[in-house]
């Protein structure tokens, strides 16, 4: 469950960005539309190959068994 101070941050956010004046950023140049879809797409690109490499590490692995030879006392079906 969502506590309820991030649901009110979430809720407020809009609010905050509507009072930031366009162009208040000193030093910003603005983004070409080449630039802007590099961006996305490196972003894309990386976001995959996150998920591939927890999907590579999460998946089960499948081990053989290894019986060993021993006989155990507390174990009468093996040996």
């Amino acid at each position: 469950m969502i506590p309820p101070g991030n649901i009110l941050l979430l809720l407020l956010l809009p609010v905050a960005a509507a009072q930031i004046t366009p162009g208040s950023c000193s030093g910003c140049g603005p983004l070409s539309l080449p630039l802007l879809a590099g961006l996305v797409a490196t972003d894309a690109v990386v976001s995959l190959l996150i998920v591939v490499v927890v999907f590579v590490c999460a998946r089960p692995r499948s081990r053989p068994t290894q019986e060993d030879g021993n006989v155990y006392i507390n174990m009468p079906s093996r040996g």
